[in-house]
């Protein structure tokens, strides 16, 4: 399983980066691995906010559909609209290429209080 250090976690396998004053958010590799090969990706509009937990989309792959959750709460910014025709790009890069969403947090600290990579680990290998 492959973390990506600068990112912090969710218990229900999303991640985030900060990058500026948003956060990129994507799901995890262990999350992509347990998925399959990605054939959808169900994205929001730009500009709708989320409480923190609620889902905002769902990835569907050869063996299941998933929702993907907002670890914290915040106003949607941008979509990676690349996969709508590449939804595989989460399989290859989940943590560069096949980002999902950006968000502008409600609270910039949010972020501080997600799994660390180690903390996130521990979690996931106890699936």
């Amino acid at each position: 399983m492959k973390l990506d250090q600068r990112c912090r976690y969710a218990k229900t396998h999303e991640w985030a980066r900060k990058e500026g004053n948003e956060l990129v958010i994507g799901i995890s590799d262990h999350a992509q691995h347990s998925l399959g090969d990605i054939v959808f990706v169900d994205l929001p509009k730009v500009g709708v906010s989320f409480g923190k937990g609620a889902a905002f989309g769902v990835v569907e792959s050869v063996k299941a559909a998933s929702d993907i959750y907002v670890p914290v709460a915040g106003k949607v910014t941008a979509v990676n609209t690349q996969l709508q025709e590449a939804p595989d790009l989460i399989n290859k890069d989940p943590y560069g290429d096949g980002w999902i969403i950006k968000l502008v947090p409600e609270d910039p600290s949010a972020f501080d209080s997600l799994l660390s990579p180690a903390e996130y680990e521990k979690i996931a290998a106890e699936e």
